[in-house]
């Protein structure tokens, strides 16, 4: 009896561990599903709190977006914590309240402010805004142009080290002797010798910043407009002092002031006026230094020229012999050539620019291109001088600039 006990007990005892081991095995999967649930409900709560901010920020954009523009204007008088004056946009001067949050110190005359466009309130102080053909005019990147690579002008090079680079790299050596350094120089030449190389040569040299302007871009047509792109010329390069102006052409907006003359005449003339101002006014450009380049200074204005604007007039002369072997030996090292007998090549090429040498290498390593050769022989020169000289003849240019620059 008690043996058929024992037989009947064990299938009995086999099957409650088969069951047990598979309800383990469903209460494992089950704790593993829940901690999945667990985990995607927090990522989900994730989800949903980045949504919730992304659809705030939205919602403020929109609102934004709704909101009436403001009007931009020009603080003129603080009259108390609470009122001001304030000139808009069109002109029309108005008593406005004051937005409390603004820190009084930022709130002086001449501030540009944003308008409420229903009560004209001050809502906040703007930054000072400068033109983008003004700001633009900045050089970021300094141009691969060393002293190096302008041949045949050591003297001029030296007079533009001592007058720009020499007072803001060692100021101390002019207040130790007592002068005021130079302000600015005026380079003087026939086109093609140099003028805008030399300056692309000082930005390569100098630490300060750079700021290139044409003078034609500050001849505007409306009235003023002008004389305020110089105006922030002259604030973007104090600001960013030290600095160098860099005006090219600039007998466009210095010629000489007639009687008779029309609006437009007029209104350049404002804009040389405002120039003679900033360039010897009241304000100081501290370390601030001009260099301007023309091939007109007989037409540019006596105030112009006076010293204290400009005082140095460097003259950039057409290269005489020495000057274009320097230049050509220049160009042709840099060139694939067979044996070159330079000094044939300057007698042939007198009343040259550099410009012109420069265009002669060029062309005769269009010559070689043309013959499917690589290297550049003595004949490709005197072909490419002879090209050249019936360019020069055919367009008119003089290769004697005495009646300009004596």
């Amino acid at each position: 009896m008690s043996s058929e006990v024992e037989k009947n007990n064990i299938p009995h005892s086999s099957h409650s561990d088969d069951e047990i081991k598979k309800l383990e095995e469903d209460y494992q999967k089950l704790l593993d599903d829940s901690q999945n649930l667990i985990n995607e409900r927090s990522y989900l709560e994730t989800e949903i709190r980045t949504l919730k901010k992304r659809a705030t920020r939205l919602d403020d954009e929109v609102r934004l977006l709704k909101t009436p523009p403001l009007i931009i204007g020009h603080l003129q008088d603080v009259l108390d914590e609470r009122t001001a004056i304030v000139r808009s946009s069109n002109g029309t001067v108005f008593q406005v309240s004051l937005n409390q949050r603004l820190d009084p110190e930022r709130l002086k005359p001449g501030t540009r402010v944003a308008l409420n466009q229903d009560t004209l309130a001050v809502i906040e102080v703007l930054h000072e805004a400068w033109d983008p053909m003004v700001s633009g005019a900045e050089m970021v990147e300094k141009p691969d142009v060393t002293y190096d690579s302008v041949a045949g002008l050591d003297e001029q090079i030296q007079t533009i080290r001592e007058a720009i680079e020499l007072p803001l790299l060692e100021p101390k050596l002019f207040t130790d002797i007592g002068i005021v350094p130079p302000k600015g120089i005026l380079l003087v030449g026939p086109p093609g010798c140099g003028k805008t190389l030399l300056a692309k040569a000082v930005a390569h040299h100098t630490d300060a910043t750079f700021i290139r302007m044409v003078g034609s871009e500050l001849a505007q047509k409306y009235i003023g407009e002008g004389g305020r792109m110089v105006r922030e010329l002259f604030s973007l390069a104090k600001e960013k002092s030290p600095s160098i102006i860099f005006l090219d052409e600039i007998d466009a907006i210095g010629a000489k002031r007639l009687d008779g003359s029309t609006s437009g005449d007029r209104e350049v003339q404002r804009t040389l006026m405002q120039l003679l101002a900033e360039l010897d006014g009241f304000d100081s450009l501290e370390d601030v230094k001009i260099i301007a380049a023309t091939n007109r200074p007989d037409i540019l204005d006596d105030a112009l020229l006076r010293p204290g604007r400009f005082d140095r007039i460097v003259t950039i002369p057409l290269p005489d012999a020495v000057g274009r072997k320097a230049i050509l030996a220049l160009h042709i090292s840099k060139m694939s050539t067979s044996r070159i007998n330079l000094k044939a090549i300057v007698d042939k090429t007198e009343g040259y620019s550099g410009a012109e040498l420069k265009a002669i290498s060029v062309e005769a390593g269009m010559v070689a291109i043309r013959d499917k050769r690589n290297k550049i022989t003595q004949a490709d020169i005197l072909l490419a001088v002879e090209r050249i000289q019936i360019k020069k003849s055919t367009s008119g240019v003089t290769s004697s600039p005495d009646a300009l620059y004596g």
